[in-house]
């Protein structure tokens, strides 16, 4: 199939392809007699697998290690659990960040209870006075790195 038919078959934009060729996650497709990229149900099947792991948020190193053990069967799949342990913890670090998010717009929604001009929106006040630099302490003669420590 050519790389169209493989984009329409997979849903996958052909941009998106030819990155993933580039970036060696889909090996490069045979050439036709006319010079047009052949591309088979390997390439298909791939490209299933690669788009599932970026569904699961995965990052293309990522991806790249688990095809690298995909592509050798008989290895210990030991380090591909260990791997997505180590995914899974990442995801679970970012649910604690999105959640720390959600307190604080949802602290900064209350400082505008109803809709008032926005001279007086406790919003654009509360972003503006969080923009702010903190103020210089004034006698922070503290030298650091002065104790033996690096």
């Amino acid at each position: 199939m050519k790389i169209s038919e493989l984009a329409q078959a997979t849903g996958t934009p052909v941009d998106t392809i030819r990155y993933y060729e580039r970036e060696g996650l889909l090996p490069a497709p045979a050439r036709g007699d006319n010079n047009y990229r052949v591309y088979g149900a390997e390439h298909a099947e791939r490209l299933a697998f690669i788009r599932q792991g970026r569904g699961l948020d995965m990052s293309l190193g990522e991806i790249r290690t688990l095809l690298a053990w995909r592509d050798q069967p008989d290895a210990d799949c030991g380090a591909v659990n260990d791997l997505l342990d180590e995914h899974i913890g990442h995801i679970a670090t970012r649910i604690r960040e999105l959640r720390a998010l959600e307190r604080q717009l949802k602290d900064l929604r209350a400082q505008c209870r109803q809709a008032s001009d926005t001279a007086h929106c406790g919003i654009l006040t509360g972003l503006a006075q969080a923009a702010e630099p903190p103020p210089a302490r004034a006698h922070d003669n503290h030298v650091h790195g002065t104790h033996g420590r690096p």
